[in-house]
């Protein structure tokens, strides 16, 4: 079997592109890979916050750290100064590498499970500003109420087990283990729902029982997975909640920054090697028509309305 050179070519789903954008209130703005801030004016939460997006050959070769000058800089872009919580959704570097130095700087709450609290606790957060609500019981975050549901990284997972000691950067990337792997369920006091899946994992049945308007939809990998398993993890995610939206998110390829000016290049898709984002739309397409679910990408740096 030949290995397929190139990547997807993004332009073929230009129209996907179509999240409406937000006014003054509630929105959501794309960071990159499952980084997702939603603020409402007055206060914001953040998912991730992976933004030094090291090269492959660092992560293959060097120790990596979080980038202090590219975090700076993503997060002025962002208009972002303060938070109330950052959350990775699991504990694999292009999710985490860069969430207790976010929450540092903002002063919000590293919030996970006990692998993600290690993180935080090597990146020297102290131990009031990391969090480890239990699965499945709803937590207060100013306006924001944030429950974690147990979840699995997709297949295969290049770094399995649990972090089980602080991890202090410079690290290599294995030391970046998946950890606990969430389903995240959002509700804010206006009453907009959102669930955010950062991997395209799942447990049969976790989701029952909860409600999202909108699904961000995780589908790195997703696309080398089998059709039937495509179909399963829709089933599980988008359709057991009821989302009437997915917004889909860790497309592109986190080995290149994040475009900061119109002169930079452009966000890009996962190559072939890795992923075929062709098979997972083509897959995707048919179940959004059968459970007439819109399918939409998110633009990179616009504040959008996912609920419109």
């Amino acid at each position: 079997m030949r290995l397929r050179l190139g990547r997807p070519d993004l332009a073929a789903y230009a129209d996907r592109f179509d999240v409406p954008t937000a006014g003054e209130g509630l929105a959501v703005t794309f960071l990159g890979v499952s980084s997702l801030l939603l603020d409402d004016g007055t206060s914001a939460i953040l998912t991730d916050g992976f933004f030094s997006r090291p090269g492959m050959l660092s992560v293959l070769a060097a120790r990596l750290t979080p980038d202090a000058a590219r975090i700076e800089a993503c997060l002025a872009k962002a208009g972002i100064d303060r938070l109330e919580a950052v959350i990775p959704v699991h504990g694999h570097f292009d999710h985490a590498l860069d969430s207790a130095a976010v929450a540092e700087r903002t002063g919000a709450t590293l919030v996970g499970g006990a692998s993600v609290a290690h993180l935080g606790v090597g990146a020297g957060l102290p131990a009031d500003r990391i969090a480890t609500p239990p699965p499945g019981a709803p937590t207060r975050f100013g306006p924001w109420t944030l429950t974690l549901v147990e979840s699995h990284h997709c297949p295969p997972d290049r770094f399995p087990g649990e972090i089980t000691e602080p991890v202090v950067p410079p690290a290599r990337a294995r030391a970046y283990k998946c950890g606990e792997a969430w389903s995240i369920l959002l509700a804010h006091d206006s009453g907009r729902t959102a669930l955010i899946q950062g991997s395209a994992g799942y447990v049969a049945g976790s989701l029952t029982g909860h409600r999202a308007e909108v699904a961000y939809l995780g589908i790195g990998q997703l696309g080398v997975q089998s059709e039937e398993y495509i179909a399963t993890y829709w089933d599980e995610t988008v359709r057991a909640v009821g989302a009437r939206r997915a917004v889909l998110t860790h497309w592109d390829d986190f080995f290149s920054p994040l475009p900061m000016t119109p002169a930079d290049p452009p966000l890009r898709a996962l190559p072939y090697a890795g992923d075929d984002l062709d098979v997972t739309m083509r897959v995707l397409t048919g179940l959004a028509e059968r459970d007439g679910v819109a399918l939409s990408f998110p633009t990179v740096w616009a504040r959008e309305n996912p609920w419109g």
